[in-house]
This record gives structure tokens, sequence and C-alpha cells, in this order.
């Protein structure tokens, strides 16, 4: 898919889209379910009920998010994105002991499933519609550095993951009339989305924290500030570079020296010059120079003190 058109899909209307497709998911698996009375069904449409609530709460963080900065945020609202990561990973834990609840009690007492041919057919079609929104979000939130739209997209990926084992599973019942399998599956369901709930709520506790940019943001700027360093004279040297990362928007804090005989205009062009070569290299950077005399370091403690 074309750049230009991801950049038109923004993380506000994926998420929109990502609310109609679960509804609409939902409505086929509790159909599926209820039609079979499979619990490996059953916990595939419960899945579509936590990435329902996860978008849903999504689209709320996203919208915060994109708020501009105020007195009581000077830095703008991005770290809202995280709280919609971390929710959605905590919903998967709920989502998972409620499976296994339900798997557990059908495992000790076996039931023939009906109509298994309509069942599968469904969870196909339901994951058809989760699989193409996944593709297109991941796309998009790689491109807007997005936390909230890659962990709705990674989400709807183990959906789809999930109804393929499911409906696999359930193929080898409908072959083999092995009715404990289907309880065993909705488990095996269960495992595999605490997995990715655990993911989820990692990389939103990371993001709290003030984790740097990625590696390949950090090349970025690195790349760009050795494009100003010059030798003899006229030297200009950074140092003490500090990245970090809120949501979409990317933060760095550099010291820049430059010659002492430099006027405090000609240093202050310079460090112009180099804002922009960085916002041009990282879009929605922001970075913050302090410019330094050559021979002059600045000295603070480092190690949280």
């Amino acid at each position: 898919m074309a750049p230009e058109l991801l950049l038109h899909l923004t993380p506000r209307r994926l998420l929109t889209a990502s609310v109609v497709v679960a509804i609409l998911t939902i409505a086929l698996k509790t159909l599926a379910w209820w039609v079979t009375g499979s619990v490996g069904l059953l916990s595939d449409a419960l899945e579509s009920l936590v990435n329902l609530a996860g978008a849903t709460f999504g689209l709320v963080m996203v919208t915060v998010a994109a708020r501009p900065a105020d007195e009581d945020h000077p830095f703008g609202h991005h770290k809202a994105e995280y709280f919609s990561s971390g929710f959605e990973g905590i919903l998967i834990f709920v989502a998972a002991l409620g499976i296994v609840w339900t798997a557990v009690e059908r495992l000790v007492t076996p039931q023939p499933l009906e109509a298994l041919n309509w069942g599968l057919a469904l969870s196909v079609l339901s994951s058809a519609f989760n699989g193409g929104l996944a593709w297109v979000m991941l796309k998009a939130a790689r491109l807007h550095r997005s936390v909230a739209l890659e962990g709705d997209a990674r989400h709807l990926f183990t959906d789809v993951w999930t109804s393929a084992g499911v409906v696999l599973g359930l193929g080898l019942v409908w072959l083999t009339d092995w009715w404990w399998l289907d309880p065993v599956l909705a488990i095996g369901v269960a495992l595999n989305i605490l997995r990715e709930g655990g993911r989820l709520v990692w990389q939103s506790a990371h993001g709290l924290m003030d984790g740097a940019v990625p590696v390949e943001v950090r090349q970025a700027i690195e790349s760009t500030l050795a494009g100003f360093e010059r030798p003899g004279t006229e030297a200009v040297r950074f140092d003490h570079l500090y990245t970090r990362q809120a949501g979409e928007r990317c933060f760095v804090d550099v010291h820049m020296h430059v010659p002492a005989e430099w006027t405090l205009g000609q240093a202050a062009a310079v460090r112009s010059e180099v804002e922009r070569a960085l916002m041009a290299a990282v879009p929605g950077l922001r970075a913050s120079i302090q410019l330094l005399p050559a021979g002059i370091e600045a000295h603070f403690q480092e190690d949280g003190a």
C-alpha cells in the first residue's frame, strides 16, 4: 500500500474502522458458537469482544494524544497511547481466564458439536476481515509511530492466528469425533493470548518509563548531527545525546559545542540549521540543543541521584 494513502489513514480513522470490524466479527463468531455449541468458537468470540473494548479505548486515547500541549502538559499528551496498549493487554488476561474456566468445565463433561460446517465458514469469514484490517493497521502504525495502533493491529493478528487454530482443531473434531479436543483447543487459545497480553503490558510499561527511540531513529539523528561537525578551528561538536519516545512524538536532547570566538548570533544560526535538519530527518521530532563554547563541559549527575 502506498505511503501517501497510509498517511491519510490516521490512527483515529483506523481505530474507528477497528471498532466497526470488531462489532461485525463478534456477531459472526457468536453466531458460529450458537450454531455449533463449541467452546473453541466461544473463546474466539470472547477474544473479539476484547478487540472491541481495546479498539474503543484506543480510539479515546489516540484522541487524547492528539491534543496540543497546554499549561498542565507542556510536552503534549502523546503518552496517552501507552495506556491504550496496557489496557488492551489487561483485557486479554481477563478474557483468557474466562476461556479457561469455560473450557475446563466442558473438558470434564464433553459434548458433541453441531453444524460445524456453518460454524467454520463464519469463523473463516470473520478472520478475513480481521486479517485485512490488521495488515493495513500495522503498516500505518510504523509510518505514524503509533503504539496504540500497533497494539491493536498485533492483537488482531493474534485473533487471526487464534481463529486459524480453532478452525484447524474443529476440523479434526469433525473428522474424528474427539469431542474432548474442543475444550483442549480453547485452553490452547487462552495460553496464546496470555502471551500476547503480557507483551502488550510490557510494551506499555516500557513506554511510560521514557524508553529511548528505536535504533533506526537514533541512527538518523546521529547521521544528521555528523553532517554539521566541522574540522579545524571552525569545529562544531555534539555530545551528551539523549533520546526518548512518547507515542508518535520523539524527543532529543544534545549539547552543541561551538568555537568560543563565535558570536551568539553565529551559534544560534547554526543551531537553527541543525534543528531544521533533525526535524526533516525524523518527522515529529522535538529537539532541545544546548549551546556551549568549545573547551567547556557541562557537569551533571547521570545516575539519577
